[in-house]
């Protein structure tokens, strides 16, 4: 029983072992530096205040009949306070604080240029503006949403929602080797979001059974262990 319990427990080790090591290593890179350092934190400027309007902002009218309505809020760009429409579909709209009217449906480049340069605190210069529909979003977005990308320098990626105005994240070359790694760590590199499907649930139970196989046989070769030294 024990010479089997022996063999199962190397055979084990040995598919258990690479995934074991990969949860180990990706582990270690995924709390060597502090989330907010791997979310761009310091990279993203402080959000403006909204300013005062001098005359009192025109609320928009707003049919929830035809789209519900999540939130009404008003939000600072660079080119003045506009109120954000949210729809419960994740959706969103803009309009103006004067008239109350919808704006744009989708904000242009120069908008989003603006926007992403107030955004951004790095150093790096603003290198390249391109947009991406919500259904073609790059691997370091993943949100789903209609976006603009402001690559600053090589590396560093703010996204502006296309709709809204919002800063969605900011992006830089740490956490796309994190969110790599998070990948390896849930054995999804594909999408990196399904941390429950058949890899890795097998290689866990492997690494299970490896660990109690493990704790079984211990004791045996302690206690055959004091039988040769005559204890």
């Amino acid at each position: 029983m024990r010479l089997t319990l022996m063999k199962y427990h190397i055979w084990l080790g040995w598919l258990a072992g690479v995934p074991i090591l990969l949860w180990i290593i990706s582990g270690l890179f995924m709390v060597a530096q502090p989330i907010e350092t791997v979310r761009g934190t310091h990279l993203r400027a402080e959000e403006p205040v909204v300013a005062t309007p001098e005359n009192p902002p025109v609320f928009p009218q707003i049919d929830s009949n035809i789209r519900a309505v999540q939130s009404v809020e008003l939000a600072q760009r660079p080119g003045g306070a506009q109120w954000i429409i949210r729809y419960a579909d994740g959706g969103g709209r803009r309009a103006s604080i004067e008239t109350g009217a919808y704006l744009a449906p989708r904000i242009t480049s120069e908008e989003a240029v603006r926007i992403a340069e107030a955004a951004y605190a790095g150093d790096e210069p603003l290198a390249q503006m391109q947009r991406f529909e919500a259904d073609a979003n790059p691997m370091d977005l993943r949100r789903g949403r209609p976006a603009w990308q402001a690559r600053f320098g090589d590396t560093h990626h703010v996204y502006v929602d296309a709709e809204t105005g919002d800063v969605l994240a900011i992006r830089t070359r740490l956490w796309r080797a994190f969110d790599f790694m998070w990948g390896l760590h849930i054995m999804d590199l594909g999408e990196r979001e399904d941390t429950s499907h058949p890899i890795l649930i097998g290689s866990a139970v492997l690494a299970l059974l490896m660990a109690l196989f493990g704790a079984i046989i211990l004791p045996w070769r302690y206690v055959r262990k004091r039988r040769k030294n005559g204890e």
